[in-house]
């Protein structure tokens, strides 16, 4: 199976499998700033369209084995509705042409089902985190124990769900705060912690009010702080937003690359702050891959190696 960098997906637009231009998207044709793209047929098509949502998946499919993808065409992943949608899509002659599967309310319950439906074909997976297990830190570590053994090769990211995870406190997202001044702060870091120890990467739950773009940007400073490699986006005018904050600064792009130069003292200072490269390093290549794929926020380009 083709591997990407979770640097690679950005801002993941959701887009509802009913959309009539899931092609001029999907072939990078409409939206031409999208890296990546989730077709959904879970909570954003209403129980009364599956059938025309399937047969526009299908057609989608169908199109594209005629006319194929253009080269900077984003990545595209397919979000069943449940488990026995995912065993119908997965005998489709032509799921290949997808990159992978979100996989919706993902638990450890599920996983040998879910590894036993994957086995025959290359998709990768992005669960998503959005069940009741999730508050529970025991219950995280056991399944990224569980993860690293049985799909890990498969797994691009993990899929923070914020809007179910409030639900299962009778929540909803403030209008004037950002989602780490709830309890949502608490779950977020603890699967950073947790889950980036066993080395997985975690894109960002969605912020649904698309007309209020500095609460966004306040939210993605503290994404980026948390280890966040991506964020889930419902409007196009949200892309560039999400993919200007996941520029890097000049100096931690320099600062980087100082670490990671063969040369590099144990300890050094740079700009005014202690470097250790025997415990930056995972950090800095963290830095050089973020800059290889969105550049630095205080020049028009830069040369940069991974």
């Amino acid at each position: 199976m083709n591997r990407f960098s979770p640097y690679a997906l950005g801002a993941t637009l959701y887009m509802p499998a009913t959309r009539p231009d899931l092609l001029a998207v999907v072939r990078g044709e409409k939206l031409s700033n999208l890296r990546s793209l989730v077709i959904c047929l879970e909570d954003a098509v209403a129980e009364k369209d599956i059938e025309f949502a399937l047969d526009n998946l299908q057609r989608l499919l169908l199109d594209l084995s005629r006319v194929g993808r253009y080269k900077d065409a984003p990545l595209v992943f397919v979000r069943p509705r449940h488990l026995n949608m995912a065993k119908q899509l997965v005998e489709w002659p032509l799921i290949h042409l997808v990159n992978g599967l979100v996989l919706p309310k993902f638990t450890l319950h599920d996983l040998p089902v879910w590894q036993h439906l994957l086995a025959d074909t290359k998709l990768l997976i992005m669960p998503t985190l959005e069940t009741k297990e999730v508050f529970d830190a025991g219950a995280m570590s056991e399944l990224a124990q569980a993860l690293k053994q049985e799909l890990a090769e498969r797994v691009l990211v993990l899929r923070i769900g914020g809007n179910d995870l409030l639900s299962c406190l009778g929540l909803r997202r403030s209008s004037v705060y950002t989602l780490y001044q709830s309890p949502m702060a608490y779950v977020i870091g603890m699967l950073s912690g947790v889950m980036g120890a066993a080395g997985f990467s975690l894109t960002a739950p969605v912020c649904e009010l698309i007309n209020q773009p500095a609460l966004l940007r306040q939210e993605l400073i503290l994404d980026i702080e948390h280890g966040l490699v991506g964020k889930t986006a419902i409007h196009p005018t949200q892309i560039p937003i999400i993919h200007q904050a996941l520029k890097v600064s000049v100096s931690d792009y320099q600062a980087a690359r100082l670490i990671l130069n063969d040369t590099a003292p144990a300890v050094f200072s740079h700009n005014g702050a202690m470097c250790e490269p025997a415990t930056h390093e995972r950090w800095a290549r963290r830095i050089l891959e973020r800059a290889y794929w969105y550049g630095m926020s205080d020049v028009e380009a830069v040369d940069v190696l991974v």
